[in-house]
């Protein structure tokens, strides 16, 4: 390691001020350091724990855990904020969380708002100031107005749970249920201690594809696109036709790469592009509008080395690059090798001057020359190229083709696969960077705030609210109609907590799918103004929050690594990734990464 990279290190996992001291990885524990580091920095928490609250431990509460992990949770804050303190190795809190979370046991990577949702009930539970918790039973409306219920509500709450984390984390909601068939409304009033709001996609999908043009006129280039996300096949090939500005005598052809064969081609317009997956490589081949009445040829590029022959090229060849698509007639070799060196002619190198070829011996290009002319010259055996006939498996189907052949007219009907052998020195000549794989369909930035869609925090919280029917799983009991009905519910937030946790559901479960969201949810910073989704005001709490902390999560579905972005030392953000903690501009926190969001409560001027 450079003395520069060590003393970064060391500044990054030595603390500055106190709170800014990170945690260490203990194999696959940085889903639990994100969330301690938010809870660690969340107000009136910390100074909670920093003070004496052991006096509060509910040693016999049968919901709780001894106290103990409100005590391991309370040490581990202490330790964090010591001054002075060097990253912290969380050993003693693992080994409690695994003992009464036996989920969260051994090194496997867990969910940080799974962790979060634990820890809080269990911190509450441990300090409960409640030591026997009554028998409460909730009363019918009778007429009464919704301020009343909800009181009584919140009060019979109160009345079992009572500690530092309803006091600061929880908030009520109401909650709306109205019966199909006799319009029997239910109204209960709920409490919470986050809100886990979903993810509505848009309607639009940007899809990457590579336009390779058949005649050599240019070389391959990504061209991304935006259509409807149930849209058609028909609908892609518009969006790419104006792309890349397709001529009136022209036309696209797409087709599937994997493993640098054409696998597919994408040819009914009424398919649907649902179809299409974000990990799938398209080709869009652009030719001429009459390609029909020719023969379609696929060639398919495969390396040997110089000792290879004729009859054992297959034992020392290795695919590479694109497949290439060219049409024309063919009645003999040549006339299959000059289509292929036109369509490759974009592909060539800058010509050479003597001085810059190692061995001197290979006859140059020159300066001069026309981009159409850099192909290989025919007089140097440095361009040995071979083609040969295959079937639909890529198996030679017979022996070389070469120039003079005349090629048997059965074979020309329909497509034509070419497997084209490069020898080494022929590698010279075409920059092979322009034959790579073609690009993914949709590959998300992680680290980026750029992402296939993009949604405002509101518009998450307006999906969480609006009113919908329950599935058939959760039918409920109509006290009027004495059965089960797939009655309509409306959510709607009523009592807000003083530090607001947000959940963003970016991972979905099915029987046979998981799969992560990538979408970048645009959330305020400084003022996230809740004022119009309260369907409840009494004037004496503020319904405007600031962000002070995010626990993100960077990968996939079954594995990733966790970070927290955290505002400390005044209006300055950090970026704890387990033991090093570094300074980060406020302008870098808003990526797709984003998992669970903490505000707390602006109070009105």
């Amino acid at each position: 390691m450079k003395k520069d990279e060590v003393i970064s290190n060391l500044v990054r996992t030595t603390s500055k001020t106190n709170g800014s001291t990170g945690l260490q990885n203990l194999g696959n524990t940085c889903f639990m350091n994100s969330s301690l580091q938010c809870l660690a920095h969340t107000p009136k928490l910390v100074d909670y724990f920093l003070g004496d609250h052991r006096k509060e431990i509910n040693h016999d509460n049968p919901l709780g855990m001894n106290g103990e992990i409100a005590m391991a949770f309370g040490d581990l804050l202490k330790t964090l904020w010591a001054p002075g303190a060097t990253s912290v190795p969380p050993r003693l809190f693992k080994s409690k969380l695994a003992h009464f979370a036996p989920q969260f046991s051994g090194f496997n990577q867990h969910d940080s708002q799974e962790l979060l949702a634990f820890l809080l009930d269990g911190l509450h539970e441990d300090l409960n100031r409640v030591k026997c918790k009554p028998y409460v039973e909730a009363k019918d409306g009778d007429g009464r107005s919704d301020e009343d219920i909800a009181d009584e509500y919140w009060q019979n709450h109160l009345a079992r749970n009572d500690s530092i984390i309803v006091d600061v984390c929880q908030g009520q909601y109401r909650s709306t249920l109205v019966c199909p068939v006799c319009r029997k409304v239910s109204v209960t009033f709920d409490p919470f201690m986050y809100l886990s709001l979903p993810l509505p996609s848009t309607s639009m999908r940007t899809m990457t594809l590579t336009i390779v043009p058949s005649d050599g006129s240019a070389q391959p280039t990504p061209v991304t696109v935006t259509v409807p996300k149930q849209g058609k096949f028909e609908d892609l090939v518009g969006a790419l036709g104006v792309a890349c500005v397709l001529g009136d005598d022209e036309t696209l052809m797409v087709a599937e790469v994997y493993n640098n064969h054409i696998i597919r081609f994408l040819g009914e317009l009424t398919d649907s592009l649902s179809l299409i997956r974000d990990d799938d490589r398209l080709v869009a081949y652009k030719l001429k509008n009459n390609f029909e009445k020719f023969s379609r040829i696929v060639f398919v590029q495969q390396h040997t080395d110089k000792n290879s022959t004729s009859e054992t090229h297959k034992l020392n060849c290795k695919a590479f690059g694109l497949p290439l698509v060219a049409c024309g007639e063919i009645v003999k070799g040549q006339d299959i090798q000059d289509l292929y060196f036109k369509v490759i002619k974009s592909f060539s190198k800058k010509a050479k001057s003597p001085t810059e070829n190692h061995d001197n011996t290979a006859t140059m290009l020159t300066e001069d020359q026309e981009q159409s002319d850099l192909v290989c010259p025919e007089d140097t055996s440095d361009c040995d190229v071979k083609f040969y006939l295959t079937d639909d498996n890529g198996n030679v189907k017979g022996s070389e083709i070469v120039m003079d052949d005349l090629l048997d007219s059965t074979e020309l009907t329909g497509q034509l696969n070419v497997l084209v052998c490069w020898s080494d020195n022929m590698l010279e000549y075409y920059d092979q960077r322009l034959l790579s794989s073609p690009a993914e369909v949709y590959k998300p930035a992680l680290f980026s705030k750029r992402s296939q869609e993009s949604i405002s925090l509101y518009k998450c919280l307006e999906a969480f609210l609006k009113e919908e029917p329950l599935g058939p799983e959760d039918m409920w009991y109509c006290p009027t109609c004495k059965k089960h009905r797939q009655a309509s519910k409306k959510l709607d937030l009523w009592r807000l907590p003083e530090i607001l946790v947000i959940h963003l559901k970016r991972f979905s479960y099915s029987r046979f799918l998981k799969n992560k969201l990538e979408t970048y949810v645009d959330f305020p910073i400084h003022d996230l103004d809740l004022s119009t989704s309260v369907a409840y005001s009494n004037g004496r709490s503020s319904h405007r929050y600031m962000l002070y902390a995010i626990s993100n999560h960077y990968g996939s579905m079954g594995g990733g690594h966790y970070t927290a972005y955290i505002r400390h030392d005044g209006d300055r953000w950090y970026d704890f990734d387990d033991n090093y903690v570094s300074p980060i501009d406020e302008g870098r926190i808003k990526t797709s990464a984003a998992y669970v969001l903490f505000y707390r409560r602006l109070e009105d001027v």
